[in-house]
């Protein structure tokens, strides 16, 4: 049985993270046997080497926190991301073009990115909190035919966060073989538990030390 630590995606996506701010996430990560270090691309090569092959994965954002980067520019920052050392990428699709009803671009820019990450994990961000129930079905399936390996509620960026609810149907959504994180505003051991309970086998926050210490 995984422990809570080992769902955990050790995150610091702030602006005003500086390198010691970085230097502690990974040193906690290793600590702690979280299942990665989330950080911002700028540190994804200093963070490969302060790692240095250790446990916890290097994950990093593409086309955050809005989604809005044309695909190139999606692809071109997955291939050099991948190239500076991560192992796992959560990329934010194009809100816009869903709410439009574009599965297809939605679905190749997807594709795209996942081809970029060479076989590395890609986790989706769909931004639940700006979709309708049928919205957030239908990003999670384009997500699945498009070969993620895991589906994300959201960037913490945004309005709100995980919910239960919106964990829940995204399982239902994707069934048992895809991975579902839920991220944003993440911040006590019942939350993060709730949103286990509810289908979630991977979890990212910036209060990971405090959840596991309560």
């Amino acid at each position: 049985m995984k422990s809570i630590s080992e769902y955990i995606d050790h995150t610091n996506l702030r602006q005003e993270a500086n390198k010691a701010a970085i230097e502690n996430l990974c040193k906690e990560a290793v600590e702690n046997n979280f299942a990665s270090v989330c950080i911002n691309p700028v540190f994804v090569r200093y963070v490969s080497e302060v790692l240095n092959k250790e446990m916890p994965k290097v994950c990093t954002v593409v086309g955050f926190p809005l989604g809005a980067d044309p695909i190139e520019l999606k692809v071109a920052e997955s291939r050099y991301l991948i190239h500076q050392g991560a192992n796992e990428l959560d990329m934010v699709i194009n809100i816009s073009a869903l709410k439009e009803g574009d599965n297809k671009y939605v679905q190749f820019e997807i594709e795209r990115v996942v081809d970029a990450a060479d076989g590395n994990c890609v986790k989706v961000i769909i931004e639940t909190c700006l979709l309708t129930s049928e919205e957030k079905k239908i990003a999670s399936e384009i997500a699945v035919a498009a070969g993620a390996s895991f589906i994300k509620t959201s960037t913490g960026f945004s309005s709100s966060g995980a919910t239960e609810e919106d964990v829940k149907l995204i399982r239902k959504s994707v069934g048992l073989d895809i991975g579902v994180k839920a991220s944003g505003g993440i911040k006590t051991l019942s939350i993060l538990n709730m949103l286990i309970e509810a289908g979630a086998n991977r979890i990212g926050t910036s209060n990971a030390i405090s959840i596991i210490n309560e």
